[in-house]
């Protein structure tokens, strides 16, 4: 899959934030569930960036549309946002599934917990964003988010929170739009096995800068 990957910043509240942006050569199929390009199709780059603890705009896909036309993005994207420190991303790969996760744990919770009221933050997020080479159908896709958020769950935990991961976490998963379709994303299935390994090495890594 010809991807590039690069860091760049835009000026947003006053401040210098950064942006991790992917741009790939050609059209991806993606998953995703992003505020901005989120669900199944094709998509051509993704974006995570990082806004400020205080964000409180309620139209973030508009928001994050605009920024993907300030940067020159051309097709159909996926966009994220995270209060966390987007220059400390980690990257994990295993037999070539690459992961790169930017983490936040300032607020952790249980998927199951009983409704407190109190609205979700940006301050504690982690998104995930899985590069896969192989080409999965959609029901594979489907399942790759599951043992995306299973091997999560299980680095969160192994990290010593009693949580499941945070109330904002997105997550995509991109591969190519060609070739032969793998079936299984399960995590005892070969590529699903590997994502699972990648993701949880790299949610672990990236909680070395989390807030």
């Amino acid at each position: 899959m010809d991807v590039t990957m690069q860091t760049r910043t835009r000026r947003e509240a006053g401040r210098e934030l950064p942006v991790l942006l992917w741009r790939f050569g050609a059209t991806v199929r993606a998953i995703a569930s992003a505020p901005h390009g989120g669900g199944l199709g094709p998509r051509r780059w993704v974006v995570n960036a990082q806004v400020p603890a205080s964000y409180a705009r309620r139209d973030s896909d508009h928001h994050l549309k605009q920024l993907g036309v300030s940067m020159g993005l051309a097709g159909r994207g996926v966009g994220m946002l995270t209060a966390a420190e987007v220059s400390c991303f980690a990257t994990h790969v295993d037999h070539d599934v690459e992961v790169v996760a930017t983490v936040g744990l300032g607020h952790p919770v249980l998927a199951a917990a009983p409704d407190d009221g109190s609205p979700a933050s940006l301050v504690g997020t982690i998104n995930i964003v899985v590069l896969l080479p192989a080409r999965l159908s959609d029901a594979a896709l489907v399942n790759a988010v599951a043992t995306t958020t299973e091997a999560k769950v299980q680095a969160v935990r192994d990290l010593g929170h009693n949580a499941t991961g945070t109330a904002t976490d997105a997550v995509c998963l991109v591969c190519p739009h060609e070739g032969p379709a793998v079936h299984f994303g399960g995590p005892r299935s070969p590529w699903g096995s590997r994502l699972a390994r990648a993701v949880y090495g790299a949610v672990l890594a990236g909680a070395g800068g989390s807030r």
